[in-house]
């Protein structure tokens, strides 16, 4: 039996093909419309030599290129390498020589870095840039996105893959050495892209979601464009998440669901012009990438009287394995049940599986856990051992089945020999009064091994101390825990995401 993820943009096409797929500013794109511009596209790279496998990079933000670029490449039988458009020429080098791209599409703005790492690869062999600056000025080797697409034929069926047949390479965060490629499959997503419109969010026809998560990143791709096109609903794009541009887009397009990482409700909550902005359309918020402060998912929910969900999930894991699923049957501060078809479980060091309510990895399989790292057999044997993708991240699971991150297992502290867990300092950290963003790591101590610190940022005007913030502590958590000390930040480094870089914060930490 084949398929090809594309076919979810294919099928509902067929079932809905006036209705709007795409916004993106004042540029709507009906379903009919928009599969017309992913056919052209996909004849496109056929014309320019990719086959079946090959591999495709795209360098492109949050806009309607994404997804024409994206399912272009998949009805081609090609595999998407999805980059972030943040990264630097040597970086993009790294990606397009690990992954085997043989072609790269970006935007005029951006050609600049992708160029330089382009001209470093000599087996890369197209540059293919959409001229968002006015114009068509596109030049020398780099190829017109435009120009390409004018020639190009509406009509083209879709190439036959198989489920096993790799879809797309996400690149993890590389927080541990260089970023590594997990193929995800074209079973992998479409699964995960339906139970998570389907079953997870429950989408119904009129449903509106905002692109606010980079589209490049496994979460935004699944469960906010692979779900709204698998489903038949409307995306609208944010081409990088801006509060006030957010909130115009939720009130401008009546945006019923809302994706983010945990920061992205904190600074809509902490937002001075909020009453301006009607947003009373939402009726529906889902939380991952991180743990969600039980105090910010509480104060969302009061504030504007939506439901916030929170998941948990990887890049190898496409991304979803649990979910709370909905108002009635979760427990807030836990990322909930694993989602339909999938086992997780939590071993020890020896990868022997835990008692109830005791901290051990999380581990997972089923259907949405990745093929393999690319061209990084040791890496795939190691993380798949015993046959359970091993996360990396420590939780435990309680009497009813409800699973709990406490950290990730690199991120634990051990002080004096104690285990501290960062998550827990961090709640207690987001219930101090003015507090906005905190993030706990471990630090060098010559007596403890490590010590504990907390990076924090506060509201304009908050004049709170160093001191204040480690007494609050200290009254609140066991005294091996508490941070010693605490540094006061503008605002505290982040991914493109939105997650806090704790690795950067670490660095600091040990200066």
């Amino acid at each position: 039996m084949s398929l090809n993820l594309s076919t979810v943009l294919v099928e509902s096409a067929c079932r809905r093909p006036s209705h709007t797929a795409v916004i993106h500013d004042e540029l709507r794109l009906s379903y009919e419309q928009l599969l017309v511009e992913v056919k052209k596209f996909g004849n496109v790279l056929k014309g320019l030599g990719v086959s079946p496998g090959d591999k495709v990079a795209m360098v492109v933000p949050n806009s309607a290129l994404f997804p024409i670029v994206y399912y272009g490449i998949l009805l081609a039988g090609g595999v998407v390498v999805p980059l972030n458009p943040l990264l630097k020429g040597q970086e993009i080098a790294y990606h397009l020589d690990d992954s085997d791209a043989v072609a790269v599409v970006t935007l005029e703005s951006l050609l600049a870095e992708v160029s330089k790492g382009f001209s470093r690869i000599d087996t890369c062999n197209h540059i293919i840039a959409h001229p968002d600056q006015g114009g068509d000025n596109i030049k020398g080797d780099v190829q017109s996105f435009e120009a390409l697409m004018a020639s190009a034929s509406p009509e083209s069926d879709v190439v036959q893959t198989m489920p096993e047949d790799p879809a797309v390479i996400i690149y993890t965060s590389g927080t541990t050495g260089k970023p590594k490629g997990a193929v995800l499959t074209h079973f992998n997503l479409f699964y995960n892209c339906q139970v998570v419109g389907e079953e997870l969010m429950s989408l119904q026809p009129d449903d509106v979601l905002v692109a606010a998560l980079p589209l490049f990143h496994s979460f935004g791709q699944t469960c906010s464009m692979n779900a709204s096109f698998s489903m038949g609903n409307t995306l609208t794009m944010l081409p990088r998440f801006e509060v006030e541009a957010a909130l115009k887009v939720i009130e401008r397009d009546k945006v019923t669901i809302f994706q983010g990482v945990p920061t992205m409700f904190f600074y809509i909550l902490n937002f001075p012009e909020l009453d301006r902005f009607d947003i009373s359309s939402l009726r529906l918020a889902m939380s991952g990438g991180a743990a969600i402060p039980v105090e910010v998912l509480n104060a969302f929910e009061e504030r504007f009287g939506v439901t916030v969900l929170e998941g948990y999930g990887l890049s190898e894991t496409s991304p979803v394995a649990s979910f709370n699923i909905s108002k009635e049957r979760r427990r807030i501060g836990s990322i909930g049940e694993p989602i339909y078809g999938i086992e997780m479980k939590i071993f020890d060091e020896n990868d022997n599986e835990t008692p109830v309510n005791e901290v051990g990895e999380v581990v997972i399989r089923g259907h949405n856990v990745l093929k393999e790292y690319y061209k990084k057999p040791e890496a795939t044997k190691e993380a798949m051992r015993t046959g359970w993708f091993h996360t990396g991240d420590m939780g435990k699971v309680d009497e009813d089945g409800f699973f709990y991150i406490v950290d990730r297992k690199k991120d634990m502290i051990i002080r004096g020999g104690y285990n501290v867990y960062p998550r827990e300092i961090e709640e207690v950290l987001y219930a101090f009064p003015g507090l906005v963003e905190a993030a706990v790591v471990g630090v060098p101590d010559e007596v403890m091994g490590e010590n504990v610190k907390a990076f924090v940022a506060l509201e304009p005007g908050c004049s709170a101390t160093e001191e204040d913030i480690i007494k609050y502590c200290k009254d609140r958590v066991a005294a091996y825990k508490y941070p010693r000390i605490v540094e006061i930040m503008p605002t505290l480094p982040k991914g493109a995401t939105g997650k806090i870089l704790k690795r950067e914060l670490r660095d600091l930490g040990k200066t």
